[in-house]
C-alpha cells in the first residue's frame, strides 16, 4: 500500500504534462464510438465498400411462378440498396421519415365511406390524371368501365394519408399512371368515430368492406393493395382469411410486425426500443384524446392516461373495446404470421433486418418460403418504412420496388383475378361435358383451348393424332331416332345418363386436381378421352351385343339389362 501511495503523486504529475487538447480529443473519440454503436451507425462499413450498398435477399419457394415469372423480372429486387450516406443509421432513417421525409406536395380527393355499423372511413384519392401534365378537372372521376388499376393503401399505426412515407408512395404510383386510394383507419384523417368499433392490428373488417365496395363500383378494374407497418399486418391477415375469395389481384406488405407478441417483447428490450415504445404510446394516447368521450365509455380512461407503453394502452383500451381477455391473446390472435400459409394472392413482402420497431426475429421465413404466392425481400439496412436513397434523400427504395412488382404482375398472366378466371373456364368446360353439352371437336379447337388453359404444351402432331382418334369414336355416338322405339329410347337414355353421371363425376374431380398439379397435357388429354368416349362406347357396345346375348343369358339378367 505504501508503494501505491507513493506512485499516485508521480502518476498525477505525469498526466498533468499531457496537453488538455489530447484529453479532449480522446474523450471525443470515446464518445463517438459509444454513440456510433448506440445509434447503430454503419457509415464506416459503407465507406469501406465504396457505398456500393448491399444486395437484396429474396426468399421464395423454388416452384413459385410468382418469383420466376414476375419477381425475377424486377430490376429493383435484383439490385443493391444504397443508403443515403448522411442517414446511415436505422434510427436516423426512421426519425427522418416521420418528422421530415421530403414528401411530394399534392391534393387528395376525399370520399366519405359509410360502414353498415354506423362507422365512417375517409378514402383519400389521388388519380393518375391529377399528377399528369394535363391535370383533370376536380369533378372528373373514375368510370365504372375503367380498366386503369386501383391501388388501395392501408396506413400504419396512428398514420393517415398525410404521413410523409404514404405521400411518397401515393405520388409515385399515380405518377406512373395508376389511381390510388388511401383507406384511413377509423378516427384518423380528421374523421370522427361514429360507432362503437375501433381499428386495431387485426381489424380486417374495414378493409374488407372497402375492397368489396370498390369491386362493386368498378367491376372491370384490377385492384391491388399495399399495407405498411400495422397496415401490412392487417393486409396479410385479411389475405389469409379470404384465401381465394378476394377480388385483389396482387399485394405488397412493407415492414410488417408479423408477430405482435415477439415485437411487444422486442420494444422493451433496449433503451432505443423503449424510446420508440414511448413515442408510439404518446401517439396512441393522442388518438384516444381526440375521441375521449368514446374511450371513456368503452374503455378505461384513467388507465389510458397512466399508460407508459403500447402494451399498457392495449390493455386498457384495445382489449376492452375488441373484447379480448388478455393482451397476449390479442397479440396472438391478430398476428399475421399465423395466416401466411393461406395467402392465395401474389404477395411481395419487404422488411429491413435493422428495423428498430419490427424485429427480424418475427419474420416467418419458413412460412413465406412454403407459400408459392409469396416473395419475401429483405435488406440489411433501411429502418422502419424509410429505405432512403440518393444524396438528397428524396426517394424511398421500397416505393420503387413495390411499384415495379405490381406493374410487372399486372402485365403477366399471374394476377389473382386472371388465374381465377382460367380456373373457372376449365371448370365450366368440364361441367358442360357432365351435362351432355359436348364441344364440337371436329376442328380440334375445343381440345386445344382446354389444353392451353392448363398451361401445358403439346406438339401439333400429337394433338392431331388424339383428335383423330376422338373423332372416330364419337362419330358413332348419335344414332338416328328411328333405330329405337320411343319408350325404349327414353328408358335407355335415363339409364345411360345415370351411368354417365356416376362415371363423369369422379373423372371430373380427378381432372380438376390433375390440371392444378401437373403441366403434362398428355394426362389431361387421356382423361378427356376417357370421359367423353367411355360412356358412349359402352352404350354402343351394349346395344350391338344386347340382341346376341339376349337368348343366351337367363331371363332375370336379360330383364335387368
Amino acid at each position: 500500500m505504501a508503494e501505491i501511495s507513493r506512485m499516485i503523486p508521480i502518476l498525477i504529475e505525469l498526466l498533468s504534462t499531457i496537453p488538455l487538447s489530447n484529453y479532449i480529443l480522446a474523450s471525443g473519440i470515446i464518445f463517438l464510438t459509444l454513440l456510433y454503436n448506440f445509434l447503430e451507425w454503419h457509415i464506416a462499413g459503407d465507406i469501406l465498400r465504396g457505398f456500393q450498398g448491399d444486395k437484396v435477399c429474396l426468399t421464395f419457394n423454388e416452384a413459385s411462378e410468382i418469383y420466376h415469372n414476375v419477381a425475377s423480372k424486377c430490376r429493383w429486387l435484383h439490385s443493391r440498396y444504397r443508403v443515403t450516406p448522411w442517414l446511415s443509421s436505422p434510427h436516423f432513417q426512421t426519425a427522418f421519415i416521420n418528422f421530415l421525409g421530403n414528401p411530394p406536395i399534392f391534393q387528395y380527393r376525399r370520399e366519405i365511406f359509410h360502414v353498415d355499423d354506423g362507422g365512417i372511413i375517409a378514402l383519400d384519392w389521388l388519380l393518375a390524371s391529377d399528377v399528369g401534365e394535363g391535370r383533370s378537372n376536380a369533378k372528373e372521376g373514375i368510370s365504372k368501365e375503367d380498366i386503369i388499376p386501383i391501388v388501395v393503401v392501408i396506413p400504419g399505426l396512428t398514420s393517415d394519408s398525410a404521413s410523409p412515407y404514404l405521400k411518397h408512395l401515393v405520388y409515385k404510383v399515380a405518377q406512373e399512371g395508376w389511381n390510388v386510394v388511401v383507406s384511413n383507419h377509423r378516427g384518423l384523417g380528421g374523421i370522427s368515430i361514429t360507432s362503437d368499433y375501433l381499428y386495431n392490428a387485426g381489424w380486417t373488417e374495414d378493409f374488407r368492406v372497402v375492397i368489396n365496395h370498390l369491386h362493386q363500383q368498378y367491376p372491370t378494374t384490377p385492384l391491388f393493395a399495399i399495407g405498411t407497418s400495422i397496415g401490412a399486418n392487417v393486409l396479410v391477415k385479411y389475405l389469409g382469411e379470404e384465401g381465394e375469395n378476394t377480388p385483389i389481384s396482387g399485394a405488397a406488405s412493407v415492414c410488417s410486425p408479423w408477430d405482435l407478441l415477439i415485437c411487444d417483447r422486442f420494444i422493451t428490450r433496449k433503451f432505443m426500443q423503449r424510446l420508440y415504445n414511448t413515442a408510439l404510446t404518446i401517439g396512441l394516447k393522442g388518438y384516444a384524446k381526440l375521441h375521449q368521450s368514446l374511450f371513456t365509455r368503452l374503455a378505461d380512461w384513467d388507465g389510458i392516461k397512466r399508460s407508459r407503453s403500447v402494451r399498457d394502452f392495449d390493455n386498457y383500451a384495445t382489449c376492452r373495446v375488441a373484447k379480448y381477455e388478455t393482451v397476449d391473446k390479442y397479440y396472438r390472435c391478430c398476428s399475421s404470421a399465423h395466416f401466411v400459409e393461406n395467402v392465395s394472392v401474389p404477395l411481395l413482402c419487404i422488411s429491413a433486418l435493422d428495423d428498430p420497431l419490427c424485429t427480424s426475429e418475427a419474420i416467418p421465413w419458413d412460412e413465406c418460403r412454403g407459400n408459392k404466392n409469396i416473395v419475401l425481400a429483405t435488406t440489411i439496412h433501411g429502418g422502419h418504412l424509410a429505405f432512403f436513397q440518393g444524396i438528397a434523400a428524396n426517394k424511398l427504395w421500397w416505393v420503387g420496388a413495390v411499384d415495379e412488382f405490381l406493374r410487372v404482375l399486372h402485365a403477366s398472366p399471374h394476377m389473382h383475378g386472371k388465374r381465377k378466371e382460367e380456373d373457372n373456364s376449365l371448370h365450366s368446360s368440364i361441367n358442360g361435358m357432365e351435362a351432355g353439352i359436348f364441344p364440337d371437336i371436329g376442328d380440334g379447337e375445343s381440345i386445344n383451348n382446354l389444353v392451353n388453359l392448363s398451361g401445358s404444351q403439346v406438339s401439333t402432331t400429337e394433338q392431331e393424332a388424339r383428335i383423330s382418334d376422338d373423332q372416330t369414336q364419337l362419330s358413332i355416338v348419335a344414332p338416328g331416332k328411328d333405330q329405337y322405339p320411343a319408350d325404349e329410347q327414353v328408358q335407355t337414355d335415363k339409364t345411360d345418363m345415370k351411368i354417365i353421371r356416376k362415371m363423369v363425376g369422379p373423372m371430373k374431380k380427378t381432372l380438376n386436381q390433375l390440371s392444378r398439379k401437373t403441366s403434362n397435357s398428355i394426362w389431361i388429354l387421356a382423361y378427356i378421352a376417357i370421359v367423353t368416349t367411355w360412356p358412349f362406347a359402352g352404350f354402343i357396345f351394349s346395344f350391338i351385343f344386347k340382341k346376341k346375348f339376349k337368348n343366351i343369358l337367363p331371363k332375370s339378367v336379360s330383364h335387368n339389362q
